[in-house]
């Protein structure tokens, strides 16, 4: 599909990211916050593509904007409905085919949190003019890991162009993954499948972003794995040293796709997965010729900038809209590999 004409915003005359990314006001989307975990099993679906659509999702793991839930085929054995699915949200109103862009996010939890607690992410993203995908997978504790957590967030993904179709107003060529902790390297691995060999795990993506806005991400994987972050060890089933080939199969900063802008949030006290990982993966994105840029948010740690009680968490939507809403030209102007930190929400 081409890209629609609206995908390309107008911007304010600066050519700073805090101006460009970040003019945030407040628009009265925030919601209340949730914890994560898994869903209860549908009572009942309603089969779509090689899918499943949930009839009855309890309303208390959805939030505004909440369309309908899609158990996902998965590529080996049957999927999971309390942990193979998404939810998918749209803006309010009518929408011409073509003019809605998406937003997939995936949430992080050291690869066993749960979607339901991005919802309310979700509806804040809907409440800005953007369809968001909420993708939940099996985690490290109930079948996950390596490879099935993998396998799992490319076959939610790969599901996509089977969406369009159901919903033709999304735009699905030009796309933003998001993704939090350990949705972040996942979301960053997401945006590269296009380049992996045929038979490399998730390769020939039906789907790829474009895109990639990563928040509080190990992106440096081995990095983080060499320097005490067991959860990456538990996911991967072992050491850098004992498995480097499937390191070097899904660590983003061993994947760099120069073409897709990155744009990586971090909060300065974040002591679970350092800002200077993220710092290492924008350094060696900017040396292979590519646009990122990493954003510092004053006294964040590594999930609260996330709830809508953080004086950071508007800034933190609007960095994500304006990644996916402008065009590849003016977003990569605006990435120039340097930091930006950002001290406390600016007024409109």
């Amino acid at each position: 599909m081409s890209i629609s004409p609206c995908r390309v915003l107008s911007v304010l005359a600066t050519v700073a990211l805090t101006g460009a990314l970040v003019s945030c006001g407040d628009d009265g989307s925030s919601r209340g916050n949730s914890d994560g975990g898994h869903s209860s099993p549908p009572s009942g679906t309603i089969e779509l593509d090689g899918a499943t659509v949930v009839p009855d999702v309890p309303r208390d793991e959805v939030a505004d904007g909440f369309v309908e839930r899609f158990v996902y085929p998965v590529r080996e054995g049957t999927p999971d409905p309390t942990q193979n699915w998404a939810d998918f949200y749209l803006p309010d109103g009518e929408h011409d085919e073509d003019t809605v862009p998406l937003v997939v996010f995936i949430h992080g939890g050291a690869w066993h949190g749960g979607a339901p607690g991005s919802r309310h992410i979700a509806a804040d993203l809907a409440s800005r003019g953007l369809a968001v995908l909420n993708v939940e997978y099996r985690d490290v504790s109930e079948g996950g890991g390596w490879p099935q957590t993998f396998t799992d967030v490319a076959d939610a993904l790969d599901y996509i162009p089977s969406i369009d179709e159901r919903h033709p107003e999304i735009t699905i060529d030009d796309e933003t993954v998001v993704g939090h902790s350990a949705g972040a390297q996942l979301a960053a691995w997401a945006g590269t499948r296009g380049d992996l060999e045929t038979g490399t795990l998730g390769a020939d993506p039906k789907f790829t972003p474009n895109r990639v806005v990563s928040l509080s991400g190990p992106l440096d994987l081995v990095w983080a794995a060499e320097h005490g972050d067991d959860n990456i060890v538990k996911a991967m089933k072992g050491t850098p040293a004992e498995l480097p080939q499937r390191y070097d199969s899904i660590d983003p900063i061993q994947n760099i796709n120069r073409h897709i802008p990155v744009v990586a949030v971090h909060g300065t006290a974040d002591t679970l997965v350092p800002p200077a990982n993220s710092q290492h993966y924008v350094d060696a994105v900017t040396r292979d010729g590519g646009n990122a840029k990493l954003v510092m948010l004053r006294d964040e740690d590594h999930t609260s900038f996330l709830k809508n009680s953080s004086r950071h968490y508007s800034q933190v939507l609007e960095i994500i809209h304006r990644v996916t809403t402008l065009s590849h030209e003016e977003l990569g102007n605006r990435l120039d590999g340097g930091t930006t930190e950002l001290a406390e929400e600016k007024a409109r």
